[in-house]
């Protein structure tokens, strides 16, 4: 059984929750936000952990009065699978996508609502040059078909972006079932953009796609490995595309994949980027949501919390 909060709480739902940075930069942006006496919390299950793990968890924040909600890495849809009746409504984005990134309350009620598709895209433009994919009619190579990767090729196909869109996306991943739970979604959705899906449970096999990629294109480690597990979705031979974007969606562990984007970013001209800024969106979106603040995503108030953030993750 897990122990009554004692003060507002908010649990983080994840794999290795207590080496995150958010465990020392929460407590931090609690005191600049106002929020009082409150608490973050961990919750570690292993990757596609039994249901009856997530549905104890989240019976648990339900039935708790001072536990707000959580934020969820890496058992997004699993989580979402096992507790469907747990909750009482969905927000549009984790009904579309199968997958809930935070759970929060209101009124009585549990909700599950899916973030990713808001902070991918902030994070992702935060960096990306304007009107790229047109400018350049480069593609995206997405490794992983995970709830991220998934909200990710959402972003990315949305039609309001018009001609601004990738070439072609590419998603890999080392089983099908994801994979076609996403081309579900694409048929659903009917963007007009070709989506090819791979399954490669080889690094081999990823060099092989990146290989074949037009410059400029965008390359993103969503598998966890670097973080959750060792190692990295490429081997140390792959070359990365001229001119490309590398994204790493981790900030912390091992990190390979980056090592091997740096080693030939000179080489290559690449633009790196890891998770950090999609770790402040993250977070963030989800805290205005559990404690019911308004946080604005761009800014000096922003900007005052990635300083916090920043200042926190070092000390």
């Amino acid at each position: 059984m897990y122990p009554s909060a004692q003060k507002r709480t908010i649990y983080f739902i994840g794999v290795t929750t207590k080496h995150s940075s958010i465990m020392r930069v929460c407590p931090e942006w609690a005191r600049y936000l106002g929020l009082g006496e409150c608490a973050i919390v961990g919750m570690d299950f292993v990757p596609h952990d039994a249901p009856e793990a997530y549905r104890k968890a989240v019976s648990f924040i339900k039935g708790d009065a001072r536990s707000l909600g959580a934020l969820v890495t890496t058992h997004k849809v699993d989580l979402l699978h096992a507790c469907r009746d747990l909750l009482d409504e969905l927000d549009p984005y984790a009904s579309l996508l199968g997958e809930v990134s935070s759970i929060s309350k209101r009124d009585g009620k549990l909700i599950g609502h899916a973030k990713d598709p808001i902070t991918s895209g902030l994070a992702l433009d935060a960096f990306l040059p304007p009107n790229h994919w047109e400018s350049t009619g480069a593609e995206a190579f997405i490794m992983g078909a995970g709830g991220s990767a998934t909200a990710l090729t959402w972003y990315l196909i949305k039609p309001e972006h018009g001609a601004n869109r990738p070439f072609r996306i590419i998603v890999a991943n080392r089983s099908t079932p994801r994979l076609e739970e996403m081309r579900r979604l694409h048929n659903e959705l009917a963007t007009g953009v070709p989506v090819e899906y791979v399954q490669a449970p080889r690094p081999e096999q990823n060099d092989e796609i990146l290989a074949r990629l037009r410059p400029h294109s965008l390359v993103v480690n969503a598998t966890g490995l670097g973080k959750d597990a060792p190692g990295s979705p490429l081997t140390d031979g792959a070359v990365l595309p001229k001119h490309g974007f590398t994204w790493d969606f981790n900030y912390r562990g091992d990190l390979i994949f980056l090592e091997q984007a740096r080693a030939q970013s000179k080489a290559r001209q690449l633009h790196i980027e890891d998770g950090w800024v999609y770790f402040l969106h993250g977070w963030t979106q989800v805290i205005a949501e559990v404690f019911r603040i308004d946080i604005p995503s761009r800014g000096p108030r922003f900007e005052e919390l990635s300083r916090i953030a920043a200042a926190a993750r070092t000390s």
